[in-house]
């Protein structure tokens, strides 16, 4: 006979899973044991692999809950009524007011995604271009000319995620600007940059050097 769950097994579940992220967000996910987790989360082992059998298991619970949350938020924001400049500007708004209390699960999903087996990162995947898809098309909306001869729609598109999703790293809530003002400097760098973008590129001399190699850090996309 099946065991029957808890009526609070959820409860408890989600407790874990925002008490964990904190411990491989520290300790990461190659140090962080199931013995410590258990630890810092106040209870014991065989109640953490009562719902998790492996930190595999728990790390891909931490990533698809975090996933999912992000692209409903960023889906609900999304209204395609608003003028192009103005969309843009409400889901960069929008995902770094989501990313305010989101920093340890930035970390993990940064650094503990290698963890997991290629299906489990597939799946991840699979949410994290349902995101960049959405700001894609709407960044192609303010400027169609991204897609034209030249495709650079997805170069501009995660260079924008490459501002967004390093904040965590150096931005201060005591700093020079609040974190509104932070959204929109970036926006209006990317629509100021895009808007221009239907200009002749001037060529680049490159010169190589070995200065310059080993400085492109993570090509992550959220």
């Amino acid at each position: 006979m099946a065991r029957t769950r808890a009526l609070d097994y959820d409860e408890k579940r989600l407790a874990i899973l925002r008490q964990s992220v904190s411990v491989i967000a520290e300790r990461g996910v190659e140090r962080a044991s199931m013995a410590q987790i258990a630890l810092e989360c106040g209870v014991s082992k065989a109640l953490l692999y009562h719902y998790y059998t492996s930190k595999e298991e728990l790390v891909y619970d931490i990533l698809s809950s975090y996933l999912e949350n992000l692209d409903a938020v960023i889906a609900d924001a999304d209204d395609p009524d608003l003028p192009p400049v103005e969309r843009l500007r409400h889901l960069v708004h929008t995902t770094l007011d989501h990313y305010r209390d989101s920093d340890d699960q930035h970390k993990v999903q940064i650094t503990a995604m290698r963890a997991l087996p290629a299906d489990k990162v597939e799946s991840l995947r699979e949410i994290e271009r349902s995101i960049v898809h959405r700001f894609a098309t709407v960044i192609e909306r303010v400027n169609p000319a991204l897609t034209g001869d030249r495709p650079r729609l997805m170069p501009v598109t995660m260079s924008l995620f490459g501002m967004m999703n390093w904040v965590y790293m150096w931005f201060r809530v005591d700093g020079p600007l609040s974190r509104d003002e932070l959204a929109e400097l970036m926006t209006r760098l990317i629509i100021n940059g895009v808007q221009s973008l239907d200009e002749p590129q001037r060529p680049v001399n490159r010169v190589q050097s070995s200065a310059g190699q080993g400085t492109a850090g993570h090509s992550r996309a959220l």
